[in-house]
Parts: C-alpha cells; structure tokens; sequence
C-alpha cells in the first residue's frame, strides 16, 4: 500500500509548493451550492502500475440504498447546505482542522476523502468589518457572474488593493474554494472551505490531475495544512493537496453518479446567501 502511494505521489509531483497568492482570507464566508465536477475518462497513469482500489477503504456511502434512504427521511424535502457540517481554515496559521462532531470539534491534521464536486464562489461588503450575519452587497457563486447578472471580470472591486476600503493590498470582493468532500466512514459529505490564499495551491492540483487524464472524482485526496507567513508579517495557514489513492474505473464511476446525484437533492431555491462570520 505505501510503495503503491508514493508511487501515485511521484507521479503527479509530489505535495504542491505554496500559492503565489498570500493575503489571509477575510471577514465574508459563505455556503453556496455546489456544481458537478466534469468526467474524465479513467486511463491508468502508468503502464504496468497497480493501484488499491478504493473500496478497501470502505467507503459506506456508496452501499446499498444510501441515497434512497435520505430521501425517506427527508420525506422527499429538498436537501439544504445550511445543514452540513462546514470545515475552515484555522486562524494565526494553525495546522490542525476543527471537524464537527457528536461530542463537539475534534482537532483533526489531515482530511482524507473524495472531491465530489467544489465551486469558487466570491462576495463583496461595504465594509472592511462586517456585522456577522450581514449579507453581501454582491456575490458570485462561481467568481465569473454576479448575483445580478453583472461579470465579475473588469469589476472595480476584484482588483488588487481595494481590499479595506483601499488600504489593504488584496482585494475587497472576497474569493475562496468550496470542497464537498466525502469521507470513508460517512454518508454524509463535509463542506471544507479553502481561503484564497491556497485557490492557487489547488487549482495546480487540478492541473496536476488533468494532465494525468485522472478525473477529481477518481483519486482519494489528502488535505493538510502548513503554516506560512505573508508579505506583511501575517501568519496564514497553507493548504496542501495529495492524492493518496486512485480508484477503480468502477468506483470512480460510482463516486461521480454519488455526487451528480446528491447535488441534484439540494434545493436550487435553496440559494445561501453569503454571511458574514
């Protein structure tokens, strides 16, 4: 298992380098819904190379009738993110996770999971300090089109140093990653949400991934994180991504229709706003 591991880590590079980007996350965070991750076929990576299949991790999601059983207890309600558990990037660059539980947070250094699908959504306050639980003035869900129609491209605030009111250097309409991740010993997907100052660190996964022809969906990825230190001093913590297994063609395919199929059960009325935390 461990040669067949750091062989997969060999070969999409290894744990990424830090992001260009290092201005800390601001105030605005928010739950949008999230949109299916794109197939890719599923080739092997290297001739010859045998990965583990994922269900000897045992994922229990996708047995039997989960799906069928959250529709019967939801009695055909439409599924509301509100409701997930969310994960967020520790403060003064801390390197463990606070993962909700039964008995309260647990402190947590690694999240280990399948990517179902991820969006990277924007908001803008007014404010360089907003009231928690404020809505925003705008917001994107993907960071390409407003609320309101208008293109995120070309707007004053997605510039670079408009960020409070003019005297930060980062910018005031507020950018981040949302994940569903889905973990091994839950039915239920966990909301992690990843700062702009890692947007980066992740997309080059992405990139990683696809130049490899291996789809989001059909790799088990590892999530850590590192304390780092930005222009001005400020500790932030730095996330980290690492497919740690590939999974079957088989499974892979499961994974992708688990997650179509689950966005397809959160309400598109159900449209969170952006709050202020």
């Amino acid at each position: 298992m461990d040669n067949n591991n750091n062989n997969l880590k060999d070969l999409l590079g290894g744990k990424l380098p830090e992001s260009d980007s290092a201005e800390p996350m601001g105030a605005g965070e928010f739950v949008p819904i999230p949109a299916p991750v794109g197939a890719m076929p599923v080739i092997p990576v290297e001739a010859g190379t045998s990965f583990p299949a994922v269900s000897d991790t045992n994922y229990i999601a996708f047995k039997n009738n989960t799906l069928d059983i959250i529709h019967e207890n939801f009695k055909g309600q439409s599924l509301s993110l509100a409701l997930f558990d969310v994960i967020k990037s520790p403060s003064g660059g801390g390197t463990a996770f606070a993962v909700p539980g039964l008995s309260g947070d647990e402190m947590v250094k690694e999240l280990t999971g399948i990517i179902l699908s991820y969006t990277m959504p924007r908001a803008y306050w007014d404010t360089p300090d907003p009231v928690v639980g404020t809505p925003p003035v705008c917001y994107s869900q993907d960071s390409v089109v407003s609320s309101d129609g208008k293109p995120c491209h070309g707007c004053m605030y997605n510039e670079f140093g408009t960020a409070d009111n003019g005297d930060g250097a980062g910018k005031a309409c507020k950018e981040m990653v949302e994940i569903v991740l889905l973990r091994p010993d839950n039915i239920m997907p966990v909301i992690v949400r990843v700062p702009v100052s890692s947007k980066q660190t992740f997309q080059k996964y992405l990139m990683r991934l696809v130049g490899r022809m291996v789809p989001l969906s059909g790799v088990v990825t590892k999530i850590t994180l590192e304390k780092a230190v930005n222009g001005t001093g400020q500790p932030y913590s730095l996330y980290n991504f690492e497919a740690v297994n590939q999974l079957s063609s088989e499974e892979s395919a499961t994974a992708k229709a688990f997650g179509q199929k689950f966005s397809e059960m959160l309400s598109a009325a159900d449209d969170v706003i952006a709050e202020a935390e």
